[in-house]
């Protein structure tokens, strides 16, 4: 677990990784309201190489600007053949990482310096996942620019890796209707890498299969938040 203070204030960066449905933008909100409620401003950042608002908005111009000769979003024939090219490959990864580097580097950080709270759902840990198994040929992680972007990214205050099992990633995400939800295999893949990489953040690691009320009050005691009613209740029954 990480070492938090015991009074959580201005300027924290929380963030939250693991697998699709674990629950991680669920915890993201009830600790959000947690905070609100103590007067404490948040912002939540996305933070997903190649994925994020911004580099999204940039993909959807790039494809309005050139029509037809570039792929649509998400899975397909046409974006596999794309990223099959080196170039190709390797340009969108390097785009993806100066992308990180600005929103890690300088957005994140300007944030912190106006006294709010930062709650990212998915950070570095997540990217690299996402690299290792779509790019395995390339090893991003010994880029120099992934280098980069470690060195710029704030270290955060605690971070927390909500891990389901395979199976019940598959049907959370088919209940929220996932349009591009992992296959078994790479759902298992990346739980492996998550298990495999957490430790070396020195991470809180939580059971999303238990109720989204007991995972909260752990969180909040983890940061150094005093318990809520709701947790007062759920311990007297």
């Amino acid at each position: 677990m990480n070492e938090t203070s015991s009074k959580l204030g201005p300027r924290w960066l929380l963030t939250f990784s693991g697998l699709d449905g674990a629950g991680k933008s669920t915890q993201i909100e009830l600790l959000r309201g947690r905070l609100r409620a103590r007067g404490l401003e948040t912002t939540v950042v996305w933070v997903r190489g190649g994925y994020t608002p911004f580099f999204t908005r940039l993909k959807s111009l790039a494809r309005r600007a050139a029509g037809r000769r570039l792929p649509p979003s998400g899975p397909g024939e046409r974006r596999s053949e794309a990223l099959g090219r080196p170039w190709v490959r390797r340009a969108w990864l390097a785009a993806a990482l100066l992308d990180l580097a600005w929103l890690l580097g300088v957005r994140v950080r300007i944030l912190r310096r106006r006294g709010r709270i930062v709650l990212c759902d998915r950070y570095l840990v997540d990217t690299l996942i996402d690299f290792r198994l779509n790019f395995p040929a390339e090893q991003v992680e010994r880029w120099w620019l992934w280098r980069a972007v470690e060195r710029l990214a704030p270290h955060p205050d605690a971070t927390f890796v909500l891990l389901v099992p395979v199976a019940e990633s598959e049907r959370r995400s088919d209940l929220k209707g996932e349009p591009f939800r992992d296959s078994r295999e790479v759902l298992s893949a990346r739980l492996a890498h998550y298990r495999a990489l957490a430790p070396r953040s020195q991470c809180t690691i939580l059971d999303g299969s238990q109720p989204a009320a007991e995972i909260a009050a752990t969180i909040a005691a983890a940061i150094g938040l005093p318990p809520s009613n709701a947790d007062a209740h759920q311990s007297a029954a």
